[in-house]
């Protein structure tokens, strides 16, 4: 395994590559890593096997950094904003890619003789394509076809939008085997997420 260090200058990462193609046939040249940032820099090249990997150390406790210049990554300070601006983005750069713009979001609630929510769903519905997203009972209506109600509830809401197919994830520790029970069928299972848990992906195809 081959070292090769960077050096900072300026505030910007300046490769010191003069041997690099010799350390490193495959490598024809390194660009400059933009980095405005007060903190200290080191940035290796580790070459093993034929492949680079490219391993920057960071000195200090670095909360912002430069991509480039004037852009800067930063923590943001209202994740659920941050979230639902990301998901209008998604939304409008899938939709204009297959000229789809049918997406609505649904849910459904229900309520007990007080007026408290005790369980509910919701979900999208875009382009043919339906998922699940949440689906929540509280322990006191379990057992009681709440659940089976409101799953019936979405389908219905797919079935108005004209989707095919409906997908769903669960934790293993939640409700596989319910999904199942209803004509689910389990795509794909994350082992190890998290630690010592199944994550599953199921699909219902509704026509």
């Amino acid at each position: 395994m081959v070292a090769f260090a960077f050096e900072s200058s300026q505030n910007r990462v300046q490769p010191c590559c003069a041997l690099l193609p010799h350390l490193c046939p495959r490598v024809a040249c390194v660009s400059a890593i933009p980095l405005l940032s007060s903190w200290a820099l080191d940035a290796l090249i580790l070459c093993k096997a034929g492949s680079v990997a490219v391993v920057l150390l960071l000195y200090g406790q670095l909360k912002e950094f430069y991509l480039k210049q004037g852009y800067r990554i930063e923590t943001g300070q209202d994740p659920q904003h941050v979230i639902q601006l990301l998901e209008n983005e998604l939304y409008k750069f899938n939709s204009s890619k297959i000229d789809r713009h049918d997406g609505r979001l649904f849910s459904r609630v229900v309520r007990d003789q007080n007026g408290s929510i005790i369980a509910g769903i919701a979900g999208w519905t875009w382009a043919g394509a339906c998922e699940i997203t949440q689906l929540w009972v509280s322990q006191s209506a379990r057992n009681e076809g709440v659940g089976k109600g409101l799953l019936e509830a979405a389908e219905e809401e797919a079935t108005g939008a004209k989707c095919n197919t409906i997908l769903v994830r669960t934790y293993s520790f939640q409700a596989p085997s319910f999904y199942e029970k209803y004509g689910y069928r389990i795509e794909q299972v994350v082992e190890n997420f998290p630690s010592g848990h199944r994550y599953y992906t199921l699909t219902k195809r509704l026509r």
